[in-house]
C-alpha cells in the first residue's frame, strides 16, 4: 500500500513505528513542518520524509492525517486539487467531523475518520473507525491496515467521542492504574524493576485472558477469590476507596470535556 501520514508528530510517529514493523507499506511518505525532529526514520526501505504535502499526495494512494485540529482545514484545501478518485482520506483528528470534511473536499471522496491510540507502535492499538457514505466502501481497507497494528472496530461517528475517552485516553487511564501496581508493589518489598516488571505483565496477562476466551471480567476474578481469602479482601478495600466509581467518573468527566472542545470547535 501506497500510505502518507500528513503531520508526523507523537501519534504520526506512532502509526508510521507500527506499519514499518508490520511491513504494511509499499511506500511511506512522512511529512512535517520541521524534517528534523524525523531522523529515525532515515534509512528505511521506501520510507520518505518530507515537509512538502503535495509531494506526499501525489506519490500516495492512503492519506492519513495526524495534523493539529487547527491545520487541517488549511491542509485539506491546500491538497484538494490534487485528489482523485484513487484517494482514500483517513483522519485521526479529534472532533473534526466527517460532514465538515465533506464542505472542504467534496461527499464524492472516501474518508475515514479513525481513532487509534498510542500503542499503534507495538502493534497493540484498539483503533475505532467510522466512515461517510463513500468511505464505507474502503473502509474494509482501513479495517486491514488497522488490524495490522492492533485490533479495529467500525463505529457510528456518533459514537467516535465516547471511543476517544475509552480508547484513546484510556492507554493514560491504565497507566496510571500499572503505576499505581508497581508503587504498591514497591512498598510490598520489591525494587522498582522488579515492581514494574510484575504490574506490566500481569496487567497484560488479565486483558490476554478476556481477548482469548472472551469471558466477563468477573468470571476470571472468580477463579482467584476464596472466601475470607485476601484477593477478596484486598478487592473489597478497592471497592470502599472508590476504585470502580472513581474510573468510571473520571472517564465520565473526559467525555464531557471532549463534547466542550467540539462545541468550541463548531
Amino acid at each position: 500500500m501506497k500510505i502518507a501520514i500528513i503531520g508526523t508528530g507523537n501519534l504520526g510517529k506512532s502509526i508510521a513505528k507500527g506499519l514499518i514493523v508490520n511491513n504494511a507499506i509499499t511506500s511511506l511518505f512522512l511529512t512535517k513542518r520541521e524534517v528534523n525532529t524525523l531522523e529515525n526514520f532515515k534509512g528505511y526501505k521506501n520510507v520518505q520524509i518530507t515537509s512538502n504535502n503535495k509531494e506526499a499526495v501525489k506519490n500516495s494512494d492512503i492519506l492519513i492525517f495526524a495534523v493539529q485540529p487547527k491545520h487541517f482545514e488549511e491542509i485539506l484545501s491546500e491538497i484538494k486539487p490534487l485528489l482523485t478518485e484513487k484517494h482514500i482520506i483517513i483522519s485521526t483528528i479529534t472532533g473534526f467531523l466527517i460532514p465538515k470534511i465533506e464542505k472542504i473536499i467534496g461527499k464524492d471522496k472516501f474518508i475515514i475518520r479513525a481513532m487509534p491510540n498510542t500503542a499503534i507502535a507495538v502493534g497493540k492499538s484498539m483503533t475505532c473507525l467510522c466512515a461517510n457514505k463513500e468511505g464505507e466502501k474502503r473502509i474494509n481497507i482501513a479495517i486491514a491496515i488497522f488490524n495490522r497494528l492492533g485490533n479495529s472496530i467500525a463505529i457510528p461517528e456518533t459514537q467516535m467521542q465516547a471511543a476517544t475517552v475509552v480508547c484513546a485516553s484510556g492507554i493514560a487511564f491504565w497507566m496510571r492504574l500499572i503505576r499505581a501496581t508497581t508503587q504498591a508493589a514497591i512498598q510490598l518489598g520489591f525494587d522498582a524493576k522488579e515492581a514494574q516488571e510484575l504490574a506490566m505483565f500481569t496487567s497484560e496477562g488479565a486483558a490476554s485472558l478476556l481477548i482469548a476466551n472472551g469471558k466477563h471480567p468477573e468470571e476470571e476474578i472468580d477463579k482467584v477469590t476464596t472466601p475470607q481469602g485476601c484477593t477478596i479482601t484486598g478487592l473489597n478495600q478497592m471497592e470502599q476507596k472508590g476504585l470502580s466509581a472513581a474510573l468510571i467518573q473520571g472517564m465520565v468527566a473526559s467525555f464531557t470535556k471532549i463534547n466542550s472542545i467540539k462545541e468550541e470547535q463548531i
